[in-house]
């Protein structure tokens, strides 16, 4: 609906006639955004019909999407696109809930991506990176010390003011109380949302995830779990990507770009055999494997991020490090030398801890970053021998990272930084595309 003197009328109301945001539980959450299209997430307290609003910033052409209803059995969340968007323009949006206005409780603008190939360079931006939210619940924890705490780190992340952010695993800590049934799933994944200090962080950029163990099913869960439909839905539920699992199959595998940057999302449990199978043995499947690499050698992107629950690199054969899997890991990185793919940086979360690896031969040149845990517990490994770790940047506190790309098209650049819960940097390297 485009109408100027409906869109007026429209503004006066805002003025005039918004209620509080009361009805609103969590969120909003931007999802993924595009050049023409932008994913809106919110959860309200009780079933409702709400639609949403938008318009560019300073204008007054509104447009409205159509009408949905709100149902107790899915927690009440509802999903938005607003579509026919221009790109790298910023819009203002509100709902309409039960026909009364509801205006977001923090920030209450998206802004699409830039259309700048073949115009311009590449426009620099920041990426926000952690895993491992573990949010207290003590009526379901295991008795004893919190495992969650340092919240405050969601109002840092916010304030580096991100592009994006990018969950990188354990985003939710499934208990045993939870997996077993819908209502269990839903209610701990609303729990987790629902997180005070979070609320600013879920607005103010837009949010992509993976998924690891603890929203996937029990600790250490593999493709064996009975219920990985139920908790498959959940995750499309609460998050916002671009599409879920490949070639008609089931799972979270994705792919998005960001500017200059490409985005590949593995899914490390759906198919997952178990660790302790002796054969075949594997964390992908050859599918997905064949899909990463074909996507990879058609990314002309500047920066290849594959994002996936657990290290990569990380030559310690330990818990659930791919290193564990030696086999397809070695197929990964044969695979990957063989097409001469440059650029390509893996993120990764699971272990309680941050190190960036780096692995080199003759012909190849491989990142890992680990970022973890946000608010979960620490790790207490002491001697772990990773022989690819950078000097200096084993971190084992609760942190986040952030990856910042700049520079001109011809000499692209990203600096990493890791921050502890209060935004104070720890430790940083700047990588160039050129290292590559």
């Amino acid at each position: 609906m485009k109408n100027f003197l409906l869109s007026t009328l429209l503004f006066l109301g805002i003025a005039l006639n918004a209620q509080e945001p009361s009805i609103i539980l969590s969120g909003p959450m931007l999802g993924y955004t595009e050049m023409r299209e932008t994913f809106v997430w919110v959860q309200f307290k009780e079933e409702v019909e709400a639609k949403m609003l938008y318009w560019p910033k300073g204008g007054t052409d509104t447009s409205v999407t159509s009408i949905k209803r709100s149902i107790n059995e899915n927690g009440n969340v509802l999903h938005f696109k607003a579509i026919n968007l221009t790109p790298g323009t910023e819009y203002e949006y509100l709902f309409e809930v039960n026909e009364k206005n509801v205006l977001p409780p923090h920030n209450k603008s998206f802004k699409t991506q830039e259309l700048w190939q073949h115009r311009t360079d590449p426009p620099n931006f920041k990426i926000a990176l952690g895993s491992c939210t573990y949010i207290n619940e003590p009526e379901f924890d295991r008795p004893g010390k919190p495992y969650g705490g340092e919240y405050q780190i969601f109002e840092s992340i916010a304030n580096k003011k991100p592009d994006m952010m990018l969950w990188l695993g354990d985003n939710t800590y499934l208990r045993e109380a939870d997996w077993n049934t819908w209502s269990g799933i839903l209610h701990r994944y609303t729990h987790t949302r629902q997180t005070e200090e979070m609320q600013h962080l879920l607005s103010v950029c837009n949010h992509y995830a993976i998924w690891d163990d603890h929203e996937f099913g029990p600790n250490d869960a593999d493709g064996s779990f009975t219920h990985k439909d139920l908790t498959l839905n959940a995750f499309k539920l609460f998050w916002g990507n671009n599409g879920y699992g490949i070639n008609g199959k089931p799972g979270i595998t994705g792919k998005f770009s960001y500017n200059d940057a490409d985005f590949f999302l593995l899914d490390n449990r759906y198919y997952r055999t178990p660790n302790f199978k002796v054969q075949p043995k594997h964390i992908l499947g050859d599918e997905q494997v064949k899909w990463l690499i074909e996507a990879l050698k058609f990314s002309k992107a500047t920066f290849k991020f594959v994002a996936v629950g657990g290290q990569f690199l990380n030559s310690a054969a330990v818990f659930e490090n791919h290193a564990v899997f030696a086999e397809e890991r070695e197929k990964l990185l044969q695979l990957i030398k063989a097409e001469n793919i440059k650029g390509v940086v893996f993120l990764t979360g699971d272990r309680h801890h941050s190190e960036l690896s780096f692995y080199q031969d003759e012909n190849l040149k491989i990142y890992d970053l680990t970022v973890s845990p946000l608010t979960s517990g620490t790790s207490t490994i002491n001697n772990e021998q990773n022989e690819f770790r950078v000097e200096g940047s084993l971190i084992k506190q609760r942190n986040f990272g952030l990856i910042e790309i700049v520079g001109p098209a011809n000499d692209r650049a990203m600096a990493i930084t890791y921050f502890d819960s209060n935004g104070m940097a720890i430790w940083g390297k700047e990588i160039k595309a050129s290292d590559f």
